[in-house]
């Protein structure tokens, strides 16, 4: 089986600026997010990012234009030989209705862990906000809650010697 690191991508890995991003200009990493995910690849943990982006359903910005700003993820960790094994996103808002794919709920967790065999006792969800932790805590996943738009490396590093040690 498979360990994992599964991210939260506003406020984790972009910068949070607490409305949507909805142009590639704001499209900001954060200065450690390609690091983290390094580190994460180094200690042999399968990474994932795992993303509500329910500024598609309000029409704010298209499922092209998010691929964009996910380019810019991925080419940002190419360059450094970093590697994002899959980005899952629900692109429902819940004024439109309710979707067991967006966090909260699990449904995008529940698709990494069957579709790469993740040993759910050997991973993490790093997010920063309540309904990152109820995601990961449905599946079982030890959700770590950071402050948005903060350094992460330490309490990365932190939760993998933890993993080892299992």
């Amino acid at each position: 089986m498979n360990k994992a690191i599964f991210f939260d991508r506003d406020g984790v890995l972009n910068r949070e600026l607490g409305d949507y991003v909805t142009k590639i200009e704001d499209f900001e990493l954060l200065p450690d997010a390609v690091e983290c995910i390094q580190i994460a690849n180094q200690h042999g943990f399968l990474v994932f990012v795992i993303t509500n982006q329910g500024g598609i359903d309000k029409q704010l910005y298209t499922i092209d234009e998010l691929h964009t700003f996910h380019d810019v993820l991925l080419n940002a960790c190419k360059a450094k030989g970093a590697v994002i094994q899959e980005i899952f996103f629900c692109s429902h808002h819940p004024l439109n209705g309710n979707c067991i794919c967006r966090k909260p709920d699990s449904v995008m967790l529940e698709k990494a862990i069957a579709k790469y065999n993740i040993d759910i006792n050997r991973s993490i969800m790093l997010g920063d906000t309540p309904r990152d932790m109820e995601a990961a805590e449905k599946v079982n996943v030890k959700g770590v809650l950071v402050q948005p738009n903060t350094d992460k490396i330490s309490l990365l590093i932190k939760e993998i010697h933890r993993i080892q040690d299992i």
